[in-house]
């Protein structure tokens, strides 16, 4: 792996935290004169502050749009709603803006990104150790579970006639610098890639909606607000854990493994003869430090979160809010229906420019990975619609993640430490949907 293996690593840090620097909140410093306050107003210590019946009859909305009250004007406790099965809980978690003045508090509302930083690396090292772990524990029968697996799924893909990966693969074989640069495309784009969207869909829908000259011009605003940013953190998180089960019950190996020439068991003859080619991991390929290690699950092809998590950021691309003044489209008049009266013409109505831009963007970030994992032989057609059906299992039930907020809580409160909140007041959030309307 050379070289990749520490620029690959270090691509993925510098995106990190280069969002975390471009998503900085520019008005909110990390000094701040209520840092004397801690020790006197912390709800936890032994010492506290004298009730105050004035100040404990301010209402909830008032302190909410209030960050400069003093954190003994919050509440210990706060509620959180439990949704399962269409019923619904209210259970009560610690309050941890009553730490919102303390320094690691401060950081976070400084550099709000570091704490979807967290939430990423959480996501996928859990994902990782979840695939190592069942990578370290795969025995023989298991790898052969996994051949059949993958020879049952050409004879489903033949049934159907889409059994198409040969025909593509000889093709792009045929020239040599495409292959190339298709097979560093698989290898090298999709991690860093899927955290430089996060970083501009952050920027996007939040950093822009609370940056000084935006709030002054309402008419700049394009995006609805922070829900569709973590609407897609959420559904990536579902992907990983819908995609770990999948791949525990049902191992597939790769086409690529498949012409191993060291096997000579049960279906070897079978699955030697497709001719196979890994293309990514041969001494002309571009084998990269996340598909290449000891600690990588090599059997769990199925499904392909390379195509699930494009198909993810094409469809947000695509489906993106734009404001007012860049959804104007025009239409055309289609005068070959009707010579002698132009004007009675059916109209086309086009999007606008920015929109095909969005379309087109969207369709062809998924349509390339997707030649990439068939192309190389990394997956079956059949993984990267597995792939495409978690997608959409993870975007329609992300929200039931929202249960582990009371987790969440207890985890910040334990740390002494508030997370801050992107949402902005009920007033702004329904202007903005108005003009989206």
């Amino acid at each position: 792996m050379g070289a990749g293996t520490y620029l690959e690593p270090l691509t993925v840090v510098v995106l990190l935290f280069g969002g975390a620097w471009i998503n900085r909140a520019r008005d909110t410093p990390v000094r701040s004169d209520a840092s004397q306050w801690h020790d006197q107003y912390d709800p936890f210590s032994k010492t506290e502050k004298p009730f105050d019946i004035d100040e404990a009859r301010l209402t909830r909305s008032k302190r909410s749009l209030s960050p400069s009250l003093l954190p003994a004007q919050e509440h210990t406790w706060r509620p959180r709603e439990l949704r399962l099965l269409g019923r619904t809980r209210t259970i009560n978690t610690p309050n941890t803006a009553v730490f919102r003045n303390r320094f690691l508090s401060r950081v976070l509302r400084k550099f709000p990104f570091l704490v979807e930083a967290w939430y990423w690396a959480l996501i996928y090292w859990v994902y990782q150790l979840g695939r190592a772990f069942t990578a370290l524990t795969i025995v023989e029968g298991t790898v052969h579970v996994a051949r059949k697996h993958a020879l049952q799924l050409i004879e489903m893909e033949k049934r159907w006639h889409v059994f198409w990966e040969l025909p593509i693969q000889r093709f792009f074989m045929g020239y040599p610098t495409l292959l190339m640069l298709i097979n560093w495309l698989y290898s090298f784009i999709h991690i860093p890639g899927t955290i430089a969207f996060l970083v501009w869909l952050f920027y996007f829908s939040i950093t822009s909606n609370q940056q000084p000259q935006q709030r002054s011009d309402q008419s700049s605003r394009t995006t609805p607000g922070p829900a569709l940013f973590e609407a897609r953190r959420r559904t990536m998180a579902v992907c990983n854990l819908l995609a770990f089960v999948v791949f525990t019950i049902w191992p597939c190996m790769p086409p690529r493994l498949l012409s191993d020439p060291e096997y000579n068991g049960p279906d070897a003859e079978i699955a030697k003869s497709y001719g196979f080619v890994d293309t990514v991991h041969g001494a002309d390929g571009a084998s990269s430090v996340w598909t290449q290690n000891k600690f990588c699950n090599q059997y769990a092809a199925m499904p392909s979160l390379h195509f699930g998590y494009s198909l993810l950021v094409g469809l947000t691309i695509m489906t993106i809010p734009l404001a007012p003044s860049h959804r104007r489209s025009r239409s055309i008049h289609l005068p070959l229906f009707n010579q002698s009266h132009p004007e009675l013409a059916p109209r086309v109505v086009l999007p606008s420019a920015k929109r095909m831009l969005c379309l087109f963007i969207g369709f062809l970030y998924p349509f390339s990975i997707l030649v990439a994992i068939v192309s190389t032989a990394n997956h079956f057609i059949l993984d990267a619609v597995a792939g495409a059906l978690v997608c959409l299992l993870g975007w329609r039930s992300n929200e039931i993640l929202l249960n582990l907020l009371p987790l969440e809580d207890y985890f910040l409160w334990c740390l002494r430490m508030h997370k801050p909140s992107h949402q902005r007041s009920e007033a702004v959030e329904q202007h903005d949907d108005s003009e989206f309307e």
